[in-house]
């Protein structure tokens, strides 16, 4: 319920940014992007103490796939300074039987029963970044990205069912590039992260795209997600591995 006001709170400065972007004849770009996503680990505990089990979620209802997609918006507002928003939603629910009991988030839930299990791991950003260098081949920029985080883990085995929900905002480094190798096909590469004290957030992305007309292009995301935090209220690191088929436009200027 707490993912629409987040995901709200961004559909419309997007709007905004576009129609100003179109009104100043600016450069700005849009990449949407589908696919599907597959967690290599996810492990969780909570609470972080003795109170709950520490247990795999990958483990318990398998690695995948699940959907990914993802939308992004560039906007050189004054080269070389621009706005990058970006919306990244990830969840699934899959339902599985426990090996063993499991005491999560204040509730215990019986070995060999039917359970539910929901993760969720939206992610809304907003950002600044500064075009270091730039010619007719490509870019290379670098900034930094305010993350809202938009998390749930959740367990339900009949009328027992209990959660954890954490709604953040965290700092990110930004870096990409883009380098044409002909008129046609375009590789590149972008990174959000950050890893110190008791977590880390890292989102590692490569592009390869094909110039179908002056402003449009196809092309394939490769992405990997990996994160987690270690603090007493939660244990959670997870690592996901996408791939996606994208289309592209950018205006001509």
């Amino acid at each position: 319920m707490k993912t629409r006001p987040a995901l709200a709170a961004l559909v419309l400065p997007i709007a905004t940014l576009v129609s100003a972007a179109v009104a100043a004849d600016e450069s700005f770009s849009l990449r949407f992007s589908a696919g599907s996503s597959w967690q290599e680990r996810n492990t969780v505990r909570i609470p972080n103490n003795d109170q709950g089990t520490r247990f795999s979620l990958e483990q318990l209802v398998g690695d995948g796939p699940v959907d990914a997609t993802r939308f992004e918006l560039n906007w050189l507002f004054n080269n070389p300074h621009g706005v990058r928003i970006m919306l990244a939603p990830l969840s699934y629910t899959e339902s599985a039987s426990l090996d063993s009991p499991i005491m999560f988030a204040g509730e215990s839930f019986a070995a060999n029963q039917d359970t539910d299990a929901t993760y969720k791991f939206n992610s809304w950003r907003i950002g600044y970044h500064y075009t270091l260098r730039q010619n007719k081949r490509g870019f290379f920029r670098i900034g930094g990205t305010l993350k809202v985080r938009d998390a749930e883990v959740r367990l339900r085995q009949g009328a027992v069912e209990s959660f954890d929900d954490d709604i953040g905002v965290v700092p990110l480094f930004y870096m990409a590039a883009q380098y044409k190798v002909d008129d046609r096909w375009t590789v590149g590469a972008d990174f959000d992260g950050l890893a110190g004290g008791p977590g880390r957030a890292i989102d590692l992305g490569v592009t390869l795209d094909y110039a179908i007309a002056d402003k449009w292009s196809i092309g394939a995301d490769f992405r990997v997600l990996d994160g987690g935090a270690d603090v007493d209220d939660v244990f959670n690191f997870a690592r996901f591995y996408s791939a996606a088929l994208a289309v592209s436009y950018r205006s001509s200027k």
